[in-house]
């Protein structure tokens, strides 16, 4: 192994941007700063044992996983989370609208009222659910991946989207009425009040 700390350093410059993005999303960006340095901090202890069995950035990403679900389960971030900022955890979630460069005012709302929608929606959903659906989703990791990541076999990621997935669908429908723009882009606006994370 080269020098240990500038190895190190050379892995946190390539992995820290993704993985404090991808705990923004499973924990809301103020406990993902905390939860960044947490896992770099396992990252850094551990790495004179990781034998290569998986590749470097699945065993960063398991790592990552397993604190960010630790967290969600934790007494405290629930008590200090009564309403985890849904801004926060899907504020890269970007959802069946058309990238544009300059969007227009009505899109830009439409963008806001659809993603209004669905962020406390996927807040709610439980810690494995959430790590599968961000994994695949935000992440744009392939099922196998997400199999080695969380350590579970690839049935049980397909289970777990699967139901993720459902559950979404059937909040949505009750919560959010979507509908098509002139310009035949799906948006969605509430029904209802939808509803606060646990």
């Amino acid at each position: 192994m080269p020098n240990s700390d500038s190895y190190f350093r050379d892995i946190f410059s390539a992995h820290q941007p993704r993985i404090h993005r991808y705990l923004k999303r499973m924990v809301g960006a103020e406990e993902a700063e905390d939860l960044t340095q947490e896992v770099f901090a396992k990252v850094s202890q551990a790495l004179p044992s990781f034998e290569g069995k998986a590749q470097l950035s699945t065993w960063i990403y398991r790592i990552a996983t397993n604190k960010a679900i630790d967290r969600l389960r934790s007494a405290s971030f629930r008590k200090s989370k009564e309403s985890v900022p849904a801004d926060d955890v899907v504020a890269e979630f970007q959802v069946a609208l058309k990238d544009e460069k300059n969007p227009t005012a009505d899109k830009k709302l439409i963008e806001d009222e659809m993603n209004q929608c669905i962020r406390n929606y996927i807040a709610n959903l439980p810690g494995s659910y959430r790590a599968v659906v961000t994994l695949s989703e935000l992440e744009g990791f392939k099922n196998r991946e997400i199999a080695d990541i969380l350590e579970i076999s690839l049935d049980t990621v397909k289970i777990r989207l699967h139901r993720a997935r459902a559950r979404l669908k059937k909040e949505f429908e009750r919560g959010c009425h979507f509908f098509h723009t002139e310009d035949s882009d799906l948006a969605c606006a509430p029904d209802q009040k939808i509803p606060k994370p646990e």
